[in-house]
């Protein structure tokens, strides 16, 4: 019987996994109102439920929330990809229905969605939680000691015995030396939807027995989410009014680039819909020079655009990976977003990201002092790494034959499950408060 049970609580897709007879793992299955899985959408919604009592909300999670948003135009309040405030000092909050959530409320309510969803398939006999935590947590100025404590305070109320940490690429790193029969120096990289990180460990047999030694780690807040901030500040920020002025005691003055910054993050904007700042924006379409755009901006705030934005994104950016060109469709845009991406310019968007991605990598070959030809083995996780200008990053350094993919969205769940069952356990984890 497991006795641990591993945790990936990740930016767009949270996966639990436990260790079976045998050392084989298995991800934990979820039956929600939209079907079954093994992977669960980091999303939420919130809809007021009168047959509960007036301040009661009815909540789902993963798929099922994106369908009760659909389904529920103007009355459900959609949050997704909650890991990105985790590391904020300045996300202190967020209202909904006129109930106020910290994040830990957030992923305690969200977590136990998914204790429902799993049903009798929910581990009730772990003893030990395994979590996954980035690097370098995402945003401008993160603080990994406030993510962590706030992990702690959420994952503390639903009762686990023990709660333990371990850097997401080292999880990976386990699941993919699972099977490996010879020494080896692995270098994993994880590109996930907020940050890309990296993990150097070396993996040698002894008596049967698989040993290994974490030699590294290195990682940026940098990611999926960051590239498609790329493709919305080009082709849609424009539109709404980025580079547009409005007038202001006989002055002409820019409209704030922050007001783009949060819209270009489509993850924040239903946290955006309940700030001061959009009030401001809202207050400032009296004075535009160009106001149809700045209403247009609006509308797409007040109706809730955000995950349709992520869809259309998110295609073009899947497309790109296969293709020279893609076709960017946003219909709330009208005409404005029909628009094709050719591949030379997603990548010319996205140039300082991959100079901020490669310098995390080269930082951990050069803090360990490990020169390329020396690593083994590198892998790469997680939906970025398709990303042509990422791959590239690799290619240019390893030979082919070195660089595997696959357990895009199992690796870390279950690299965490095997850990859990470590009797060295001490050795792979983090402290919470670091």
């Amino acid at each position: 019987m497991a006795t641990a049970l591993g945790l990936d609580f990740g930016t767009t897709n949270t996966v639990m996994a436990r260790v079976s007879e045998g050392a084989e793992t298995s991800s934990v299955s979820f039956q929600s109102p939209a079907g079954t899985g093994d992977t669960m959408r980091t999303a939420l919604s919130f809809i007021k439920d009168p047959q509960l009592g007036a301040s009661a909300l009815q909540v789902e999670a993963g798929s099922a929330a994106i369908r009760a948003f659909i389904d529920n135009p103007g009355e459900c309040r959609f949050l997704q990809s909650i890991k990105t405030f985790a590391a904020s000092s300045l996300f202190q909050g967020t209202m909904v229905h006129a109930r106020k959530f910290q994040f830990e409320d957030l992923m305690e309510v969200f977590l136990r969605r998914l204790q429902h969803y799993a049903g009798d398939n929910w581990p009730s006999d772990a003893k030990r939680v395994v979590t996954g935590r980035p690097v370098h947590f995402a945003g401008s100025n993160p603080d990994a000691g406030l993510a962590m404590r706030r992990y702690s305070d959420a994952l503390t109320r639903l009762g686990f015995p023990e709660l333990h940490y371990v850097y997401e690429p080292v999880a990976a790193a386990i699941y993919f030396a699972r099977n490996l029969d010879h020494d080896a120096t692995v270098l994993v990289a994880d590109f996930g939807g907020g940050t890309s990180d990296f993990s150097l460990i070396r993996f040698e047999s002894r008596a049967g027995r698989v040993s290994a030694v974490p030699v590294g780690q290195s990682g940026v807040g940098i990611a999926g989410d960051q590239f498609d901030a790329r493709i919305i500040e080009h082709l849609v920020a424009p539109e709404i009014g980025k580079g547009t002025q409005f007038k202001s005691f006989g002055k002409r003055l820019d409209v704030p680039g922050s007001y783009y910054r949060n819209f270009s993050r489509w993850n924040q904007l239903s946290i955006f819909k309940t700030t001061r700042e959009f009030a401001d924006l809202k207050a400032l379409v009296r004075q535009a020079v160009e106001p149809d755009k700045l209403e247009l901006f609006i509308d797409l705030i007040e109706h809730d655009e955000g995950y349709q934005l992520h869809r259309a994104v998110s295609a073009a950016k899947m497309a790109l990976s296969e293709a020279d060109e893609a076709e960017f469709r946003f219909p709330a845009l009208g005409k404005a977003g029909e628009k094709i991406i050719e591949r030379q310019d997603f990548e010319a968007w996205i140039e300082p990201d991959i100079a901020s991605i490669t310098a995390a990598l080269e930082d951990v070959l050069e803090k360990t002092g490990t020169n390329a030809c020396a690593v083994d083995k590198v892998f790469l996780t997680g939906g970025t790494s398709f990303v042509p200008a990422v791959r590239r990053i690799f290619t240019g350094r390893f030979a082919a034959d070195r660089i595997e993919t696959g357990g895009e969205l199992i690796s870390i769940a279950h690299g965490l499950a095997l850990i859990g069952e470590r009797d060295d356990i001490e050795h792979w984890t983090v402290p919470a408060a670091a």
